[in-house]
């Protein structure tokens, strides 16, 4: 089973996410064969300073899923402030790796949409081309569509949010986000 996994930081924890990135890398190496996608959020006013961390694993199901997110060293030292985790799809069914823009050209965003209601946005967008990975947001037993996270790349946060569809959800973020894992 899929999930998704935004932990995101307290303010003024940059010092202990330093402190704990190795410890931080070598859990995730645990994960490798199971990690969809992963990379920090960062700061919009310069994309330097890191303000959370999303993770799409493919894990055997939800306990599995909550012990990846609260044994996470970050999680056990207090770093973040709270922590999204929702069972998902990979409507795109590979992992970022794949992505044919490889991990550093152009600007890459995080979008997340929460919703009610009856599911958006459940179909691959035509222009996928800057898609990284893109599917549902869905309730543990996979019956309740409850949002969408897409990663991608775009030239600016707009044009990011416009992978959604605005007026389909409560509430459509964007993060600027970067290809996580060891440099």
């Amino acid at each position: 089973m899929e999930f998704f996994c935004y932990h995101r930081d307290r303010t003024d924890s940059l010092a202990l996410r330093d402190e704990l990135l190795e410890e931080h890398w070598s859990y995730m190496d645990g994960y490798e064969k199971e990690l969809i996608a992963r990379g920090p959020t960062l700061a919009s006013s310069d994309r330097e300073i890191p303000t959370g961390s999303v993770h799409i694993v493919d894990v055997p199901g939800p306990a599995a899923a909550r012990a990846f997110a609260f044994d996470e060293p970050g999680y056990q030292a207090g770093m973040y402030r709270d922590v999204l985790l929702r069972r998902w799809r990979n409507l795109l069914g590979r992992t970022m790796w794949d992505f044919p823009g490889g991990p550093t050209e152009g600007d890459r965003y995080f979008v997340l949409g929460l919703g009610t209601g009856p599911g958006a946005d459940l179909a691959v967008p035509a222009d996928q081309d800057q898609l990284i990975a893109y599917g549902p947001l869905l309730s543990d037993d996979g019956a309740t569509w409850l949002g969408t996270a897409a990663l991608l790349r775009a030239p600016d946060p707009d044009t990011a949010r416009a992978v959604l569809t605005s007026s389909l959800y409560a509430d459509i973020e964007v993060h600027n986000w970067q290809f996580g894992g060891r440099d």
